[in-house]
């Protein structure tokens, strides 16, 4: 099991290898076809050697073995049938043939080497089953002995000897005319010394193979190198800039390829560092402007709410009509005054001056308190607000007064998309994340404008009659509080089956987020009618701002008699 673990750390580790660096990959498959290469080489020069050797070799001992027959010929000329005799005769014979060989044959019979004679008889009248040997007779093969014994001249590689220490030989037989029986006439030459040869040309072959593969592995990967090294500096100029070091660049060596990719890239550096600084100098433009537009106005607003609020006061004493322009022109003060309070909440976001203020406190308060300040928006609207929260207490460290306020943008949306629909606010939490969803059921969204929304000024039917008269900052406001806060804040909407809005942030700041607490999109059981889940407040109810007994709820009643300004 420790083997097979460890052979599998291996194999993830070369894979990861193999996946991320070009130059060991360029230098692996390289090794891998020169393997093939040389293998198929080698075999090719073994084979080609092995056949020269043993071609050279066969012709030799046939030489060798029509000399030794002749010698034996003239040996065995005057034998007879007698089996004493005619083993004598061999035994001379076989005698005359090894005292004659090799040294007294002439240079192309004595490369054949030493070798072993065998003389043998098969057969006479008197006894035809009978034979008579001269030498080592049995290292001799019987498919050997059955062609020479037809009269045909015959070789034949063959191993002999005890398992440990086996010869191989090459066998040539021919037969020996004489007058009375016939002679076979064997020679056994010994390849010790060709297999000594082919094992030294296999050896050079494996080591010089070995050593090509190492000096091709290394010239590959010197020249894989050579590529991969500007690339290599290019991908990490690449990260630099993309990090915001806008003056990286590469340094620029001869005109070859990789000299002209470096001057491309310095080039397009060069040119997106010029538009970035014009798009700064251009955005700090706007927002000084926004700044300093939302401050100097402040002053004749004052002035302007002041006149109106007189006006107001007094509109009982005025005409029907200029009574109604008082009125509208209160309403557009506070429309007024509401969008220079988001544009200057959106100048210091921009700018990077907010600060959070974060404090470990129960979140279910701030809910309550969201719902509260939207309850005669909701009133007027004819939606009533269903607010779904946990029995125990759900702590995390938040800034509640970005919180607060990005419950009431997404409320006060949600009330006035619901075309008069309930709205649900719910509050959930695990171990790293708290997540409040604000869901309705009206118009809902189309296809792609679940990432529009968060644009500023952005609206999804510019035709339509709003309730609230927002100013279309709200929800990028309650974007960027929700980033300030290491959150999401995330959309999800399909046309006449609502939207919903969830709200995701981690329960200490700064925590990773691993999963938020609530599902998007919306699960099914979160429709109208459906009652709230176990540990949940009753649809339509929210607990007592201020109670100290938490399980006592009260109906949210929503009157649409209450006058909205």
């Amino acid at each position: 099991m420790r083997l097979m673990a460890f052979g599998r750390r291996r194999a993830v580790a070369f894979n990861e290898l193999w996946r991320h660096s070009l130059q060991f990959r360029v230098t692996v498959s390289t090794l891998a076809l020169s393997s093939a290469v040389v293998f198929v080489l080698g075999m090719v020069l073994q084979n080609q050697i092995t056949d020269r050797l043993m071609e050279t070799k066969q012709r030799a001992a046939i030489m060798q073995t029509r000399s030794a027959v002749e010698n034996a010929a003239g040996q065995l000329a005057s034998i007879d049938g007698d089996p004493d005799d005619i083993e004598e005769k061999l035994n001379n014979a076989l005698k005359k043939i090894t005292s004659d060989s090799p040294s007294g044959q002439d240079s192309a019979s004595s490369a054949a080497g030493a070798f072993e004679p065998v003389l043998a008889s098969r057969g006479s009248d008197r006894a035809p089953d009978s034979t008579a040997a001269a030498g080592p007779y049995d290292n001799v093969p019987s498919r050997l002995r059955q062609f020479v014994e037809a009269g045909q001249l015959a070789k034949q590689i063959h191993t002999v000897g005890p398992e440990n220490e086996r010869s191989t030989y090459l066998i040539v037989g021919s037969p020996v005319t004489t007058t009375v029986r016939p002679v076979q006439l064997y020679l056994l030459f010994p390849l010790t010394a060709e297999q000594s040869t082919v094992a030294t040309v296999q050896n050079t072959l494996l080591v010089g193979g070995l050593a090509l593969l190492l000096l091709l592995a290394g010239i590959a990967n010197l020249v894989t190198r050579q590529v991969v090294r500007p690339v290599r500096k290019a991908a990490a100029a690449a990260e630099q800039f993309a990090g915001g070091d806008l003056d990286q660049r590469l340094t620029v060596l001869g005109e070859d390829d990789l000299a002209k990719l470096a001057v491309s890239y310095n080039e397009m550096a060069a040119s997106i560092q010029d538009q970035i600084r014009q798009l700064e100098e251009f955005g700090q433009l706007q927002r000084r402007f926004t700044s300093d537009v939302s401050h100097e106005l402040r002053t004749p607003l004052t002035t302007v709410r002041m006149a109106a609020d007189v006006l107001h006061a007094s509109r009982e004493q005025f005409p029907a009509g200029l009574a109604r322009s008082a009125e509208l022109l209160v309403d557009e003060l506070d429309r007024f005054e509401a969008l220079l309070g988001d544009l200057l909440e959106i100048s210091r976001l921009d700018a990077g001056v907010e600060e959070l203020s974060p404090e470990s406190v129960d979140v279910r308060p701030i809910a309550i308190r969201a719902v509260e300040q939207v309850r005669v928006i909701a009133g007027s609207a004819g939606s009533a607000i269903e607010l779904e929260l946990p029995e125990e207490e759900t702590v995390a460290e938040v800034d509640a007064r970005r919180v607060e306020r990005i419950l009431r943008n997404l409320l006060a949306n949600a009330v006035d998309h619901s075309e008069g629909h309930p709205v649900r606010l719910r509050l959930a939490a695990n171990e790293t994340a708290v997540a409040l969803s604000v869901r309705d059921y009206g118009v809902g969204l189309r296809a792609g404008e679940a990432d529009l929304v968060f644009n500023r000024f952005w609206r999804a039917d510019p035709s339509r009659n709003r309730r609230t008269g927002g100013t279309g900052l709200g929800l990028a406001i309650s974007h960027e509080d929700a980033r300030l806060h290491g959150g999401m804040l995330e959309a999800w909407g399909e046309p006449d089956r609502g939207a919903c809005f969830r709200l995701t942030l981690p329960r200490t700041l700064g925590d990773e987020i691993d999963e938020s607490p609530i599902g998007l999109p919306p699960a099914e059981r979160d429709v109208p009618g459906l009652p709230a889940g176990n540990g949940a407040a009753p649809a339509g109810q929210v607990p007592e701002a201020g109670e100290e007994n938490e399980d006592e709820w009260h109906e949210v009643e929503i009157s649409e008699r209450e006058e909205v300004r």
